[in-house]
């Protein structure tokens, strides 16, 4: 189960789908809610846009569409969401792979103890913030610019600037008239998020478990966006966390260097799993 990171979608994974179908496995993949063909929800009460939201997507395309224990992949924000659904849904997951993690807790864990009055105070502030940012003329701008391969560069070590795919794949989803909204709800889901849905309670609870899927990340070592020694600290804390590094990779190794991206994996896979035992592919956008 393939999952895609920030600003993403299924199709980001335009390169790995076949090569693991190859290998023996079902492949899937889907558009988080905001992001790809998916919905762009914006600001609501009754719901936050946030890796628990998605979380609960994944489960329910587990549980309804591959019906059996799945091996989650995901990029960057897709790795929390992998990360997220393997501790709250443990009994959905075979194993979990993020490449990378990405949450700024990992480095800033959030308070244990927060009176009700600053958390109304921090939501307020938060939800102002993000309604007065100007986000249905910066979205635009960026998406329909040369601002956008700019701001995609940093996202890759090689460069993109002839990669038409990436950028139409990228750009195309940022274009929609629902983007801006989508945006601004899902940068208040995350800051506002509970404490127990951060990487550090996610990873804590993992640890506790007895029959946790096992934990693998990826991480390119040339990555700007989450450097490597995020990677390297979540590993000297949870040593029970296999943490591999692939050369010449920036924050999207799979795509980067898909080549290294599936030796890694795959051996990895068949040290902790055995080989796939399931052929074929599927795809659901």
């Amino acid at each position: 189960m393939l999952i895609h990171g920030f600003g993403a979608s299924s199709s980001h994974w335009r390169h790995n789908a076949g090569a693991l179908a190859a290998a023996g496995y079902r492949v899937f993949s889907l558009d988080l809610i905001g992001f790809g063909r998916s919905d762009q929800p914006g600001l609501n009460r009754h719901f936050s846009l946030d890796n628990q939201l998605w979380s609960r997507q994944l489960a329910a395309f587990l549980e309804e569409i591959v019906q059996q224990q799945a091996v989650l992949v995901g990029n960057s924000l897709g790795g929390l969401t992998v990360l997220t659904t393997a501790a709250l849904r443990p009994e959905l997951v075979k194993a979990a792979v993020a490449a990378p993690l990405p949450d700024p807790t990992l480095l800033r864990p959030l308070p244990e103890q927060q009176s009700r009055w600053l958390k109304r105070l921090r939501r307020v502030i938060v939800t102002g913030i993000c309604r007065l940012l100007p986000l249905e003329l910066v979205v635009p701008l960026i998406a329909r610019t040369p601002l956008l391969r700019v701001g995609l560069q940093g996202a890759y070590q090689r460069s993109i600037r002839c990669d038409r795919e990436l950028q139409a794949l990228i750009g195309q989803p940022a274009r929609r008239i629902t983007a801006a909204r989508s945006l601004r709800a899902m940068s208040v889901g995350m800051a506002l998020r509970p404490r127990d849905a951060t990487a550090p309670l996610l990873l804590h609870r993992l640890k506790s478990m007895r029959n946790a899927p096992p934990v693998l990340l990826l991480w390119g070592r040339q990555d700007r966006f989450v450097p490597l020694m995020i990677g390297e600290l979540v590993r000297s804390q949870h040593p029970w966390v296999e943490l591999k590094v692939i050369e010449n990779a920036g924050h999207c190794p799979h795509d980067e260097t898909p080549e290294l991206f599936h030796r890694e994996l795959l051996h990895w896979l068949d040290r902790n799993l055995g080989s796939a035992s399931a052929p074929g592919i599927g795809h659901q956008a």
